[in-house]
């Protein structure tokens, strides 16, 4: 399984790419390997509010329905619209199939994340 050093992880198996004040948010190599073949992705709209450690939507797939938990609160400014059409990238490529991106709210949330090794640590 592959786990980027760049990105953050939450022990709920989401990532965040940080970028200054922003974030791309997506499920971990882990979790879409644990769901197996993605069939849909439930997203919030542009311009909700997501907070740390609440659900922001759902990835279904032929074994089961899981909620996506947000690693970092903020606004949703942007969200993966390929993902409607195309769920099953995020089995292709869990990285750069980001499912949400969010301005963050408060920047202090990134020190409570994991880096890949201690993420990939905590998965055995």
């Amino acid at each position: 399984m592959n786990f980027p050093k760049e990105l953050y992880y939450s022990e709920d198996h989401t990532w965040a790419k940080v970028e200054d004040d922003t974030a791309l948010i997506g499920i971990s190599d882990f979790a879409q390997d644990q769901l197996g073949e993605i069939l849909f992705v439930e997203m919030p709209e542009i311009g909700d509010e997501v907070t740390k450690g609440s659900s922001f939507g759902v990835v279904e797939s032929s074994k089961n329905a899981s909620d996506t938990i947000s690693p970092l609160s903020g606004k949703v400014v942007e969200i993966n619209e390929k993902l409607d059409d195309e769920p099953e990238y995020i089995n292709e490529d869990p990285y750069g199939a980001w499912i949400i991106k969010i301005k963050i709210e408060d920047k202090s949330e990134i020190e409570d994340l994991l880096s890949s090794s201690a993420y990939e640590s905590k998965l055995d």
